[in-house]
């Protein structure tokens, strides 16, 4: 037999792998992901009535979906539940219920285009500068300033959706009545200056590995 013969696949190995397929579909960590998606619709339904009470139940999904984004990735590497359907899946969520709830938001009026135009592309473009960072077998880790600017956002989106003035206080200060739209809209702005460092350090890190990457296939 010629050892460098490829292998040929039979129906019971094609089966294997389906089997494989289906049960990362309804693995708890997927299921979790799936979730996430799913609360989408819900989400921009309910901040499509806008009332006070309507924006409240809007933010308390989406806050259990930010929560959900956490303990997925926790279970799946704690139970040895990482797989291929996961690694697609779970970035794809983040992105889409940012991208679709900021995007209903400008509708809204509650932040301005531009703002959302330049996370959106900056997402859009590390995202496919990451896929082919692995395409090259290049891995970029996300750094501080990526982890910042996302826990800003994710705030300042929660403060956009509720969206009214509440009276608040810390501790024995009383703050008045503050209107979240505009601590919102502060924190959002916060994470875009963080989401522009963040991106030309993902660009940087990119070309260090993809040079170091050539300079070891010269010497081999």
């Amino acid at each position: 037999m010629d050892p460098t013969a490829t292998p040929t696949r039979t129906p019971l190995d094609k089966a294997a792998r389906r089997r494989s397929l289906r049960e990362d579909a309804v693995n708890v960590p997927n299921l979790l992901t799936g979730l996430r998606i799913v609360m989408i619709p819900a989400v921009l339904a309910l901040l499509d009535r806008a009332g006070p009470r309507d924006c409240y139940w809007a933010a308390i999904l989406y806050a259990v979906a930010a929560i959900t984004d956490f303990f997925d990735g926790w279970i799946a590497r704690r139970q040895g539940l990482v797989s291929v359907l996961g690694k697609f899946l779970d970035p794809l969520a983040d992105k889409l219920i940012v991208m679709a709830t900021l995007v209903w938001l400008v509708n809204m009026g509650r932040i301005e285009t531009w703002v959302v135009v330049l996370l959106l592309g900056r997402e859009l473009s590390i995202t496919g500068l990451r896929s082919i960072a692995s395409s090259e077998g290049v891995v970029i880790a996300a750094g501080d300033g990526g982890k910042l600017k996302t826990a800003l956002q994710m705030i300042g989106i929660l403060c956009l959706i509720i969206g009214y003035p509440y009276p608040m206080s810390l501790g024995f200060y009383d703050l008045g009545v503050v209107d979240l739209v505009n601590v919102g809209r502060v924190l959002v702005w916060m994470s875009l200056v963080f989401s522009i460092a963040s991106a030309a350090e993902y660009i940087k890190l990119f070309a260090d590995a993809v040079e170091a990457k050539d300079q070891r296939v010269q010497k081999g």
